[in-house]
């Protein structure tokens, strides 16, 4: 430990270890996870004593590891990439945190950074304090051991500083100033464990359990039906799938009749996840996030620090063409943004593009699943505009002229989160689709009341749930590096995805 004294305070933390020069990416996580682990450990142990009585006498700091690369050329040896490069000459860095959890992420983001420039990255302690909080994993609620202690938390460690935790990296509004490395992430470590943390709260799963794949739901019927689903995918012993997680991290793995782990929560909680696990992070994670707008950015917004490989909306809508039906797809290539919820981080002029793997996946699992192929697919599902509004009731209004904007905009649906989830993933770089299905038809009469509804989710549900799964398959079968479009890639970027 070291122990340094100025005219205030005296700073205790761990003992310095300069940076050092890696030119193998399994080397320089290892390096990552060590630093990590040993600061990270460093605070729980201060805090153990501090609860024991042991005040020290100053502040007890210790900081995140730090991956930094220096390079002097604007050149780069694969310019197929969307990602894995610095946007030019300079030096580049990024705090990390939880190398145990972003192992293999990391490891494919340096090993670019290495072959693509050819030099070696650096690791080494950042000067970034790890607030207390995040030192630990599992929820541990800080304050309320600490409430009663006669010093406050905040004279002896670092807590979580909101003026750090902002999102300008990611979009685009991060300036460095005169000497300061530019960003080499699109998030800073602290802004990483806030959400791994906000995951844990909101899903009642932990974030080691996210899978790679991810479906967003607005229907409880839908999360019961990924349950049934789940559990005839986990008998068959070539699904590839080997465990399912329920909220409350309850566990049961392949070829077992009951949980192996984990204790289910008295009550759901708001968004509740449930994960079909497969090695690698490779399989589905499905998080019923419940109606509207705020729901969608607020769950999206946290598991885009996983750098997932897609998230798909699956959920109902209202249908606004005579030429539909009750049950009918939408596929959505264009979004209305009325949603009002992303103004300040990604102003509704921008335009959402739709991605052509994921739209060809999504098509193609709609065929397969429903039989239809070719021009006979039209019966059942329709590629158009879809209007994402912040108002669920906005039938009780004047509804005259909204209706006329989405005449003129071309909508044929309209829903409360798939503009949302779109415009989320196009500012985190994180590949999107949606596929709805028509569930009333306001506009012709056809109100979702509780009869209709019933019948409605008996008959489409599980059709619905296999073409989201079906199309997640797909994608999963693509190179990942290929999946993550350029479309989604601004001016100068940060070299990881």
């Amino acid at each position: 430990m070291d122990t340094e004294r100025s005219e205030d305070a005296i700073l205790q933390q761990p003992a310095f270890r300069p940076h050092e020069r890696f030119e193998d990416a399994d080397a320089a996580v290892a390096r990552l996870q060590e630093i990590f682990e040993t600061n990270a450990a460093f605070l729980r142990a201060r805090f153990q004593q501090f609860l024991a009585g042991e005040i020290p006498e100053g502040r007890v700091r210790a900081c995140y590891p730090e991956v930094r690369i220096v390079t002097d050329t604007h050149a780069r040896v694969d310019s197929r990439l969307a990602y894995g490069f610095v946007s030019g000459p300079g030096v580049h860095s990024t705090t990390v945190t939880r190398p145990d959890l972003f192992g293999n992420y990391l490891r494919e983001q340096i090993e670019l950074l290495i072959r693509n420039h050819e030099v070696p990255v650096e690791i080494g302690p950042s000067d970034l304090p790890i607030p207390l909080h995040f030192a630990f994993y599992d929820g541990t609620h800080v304050e309320g051991v600490a409430q009663t202690l006669a010093r406050p938390l905040a004279d002896v460690f670092d807590l979580p500083d909101l003026s750090i935790l902002d999102d300008a990296i990611v979009n685009g509004t991060f300036e460095a100033q005169a000497g300061q490395p530019r960003p080499l992430a699109p998030f800073t470590a602290p802004r990483v464990d806030y959400s791994l943390h906000r995951l844990q709260h909101y899903t009642a799963t932990a974030a080691s359990h996210f899978q790679n794949y991810v479906i967003l739901t607005n229907y409880q019927f839908y999360m019961d039906e990924f349950c049934r689903l789940a559990q005839e995918l986990l008998a068959d012993p070539h699904s590839g799938y080997t465990h399912f997680v329920e909220p409350g991290n309850v566990v049961t793995r392949a070829g077992d009749l009951e949980p192996s782990q984990g204790e289910r929560p008295a009550r759901l909680p708001q968004m509740p996840a449930y994960h079909l696990a497969r090695d690698g992070q490779s399989g589905i994670t499905m998080i019923n996030i419940g109606v509207g707008p705020s729901n969608a950015k607020t769950i999206t917004d946290h598991v885009a620090v996983l750098r997932p490989h897609a998230w798909l909306m699956l959920g109902h809508c209202a249908g606004l063409r005579n030429s539909q039906q009750l049950g009918d797809y939408v596929l959505a290539h264009g979004y209305v943004r009325e949603d009002h919820v992303l103004d300040a981080d990604l102003p509704a002029w921008v335009p959402i593009p739709p991605l052509a793997e994921i739209q060809v996946a999504l098509e193609g699992a709609v065929a397969e699943v429903t039989g239809f192929a070719g021009y006979e697919l039209k019966r059942v599902m329709r590629t158009g505009t879809v209007a994402s509004i912040d108002n669920r009731n906005w039938e009780l209004r004047d509804h005259r002229e909204p209706v006329q904007r989405f005449s003129q905009s071309r909508a044929i649906a309209l829903d409360m989160e798939s503009a949302t989830i779109a415009a989320n993933g196009f500012r985190f770089r994180v590949p999107y689709g949606t596929l709805l299905c028509v569930s009333d038809k306001p506009l012709h009469g056809e109100l979702k009341l509780p009869g209709m509804a019933t019948d409605f989710y008996k008959r489409q549900v599980a059709q619905h749930l296999k073409i989201g799964i079906l199309a997640m398959e797909k994608l999963r079968a693509m190179p990942h590096d290929r999946l993550h479009s350029r479309k989604l890639r601004s001016f100068a970027e940060t070299a990881f995805q």
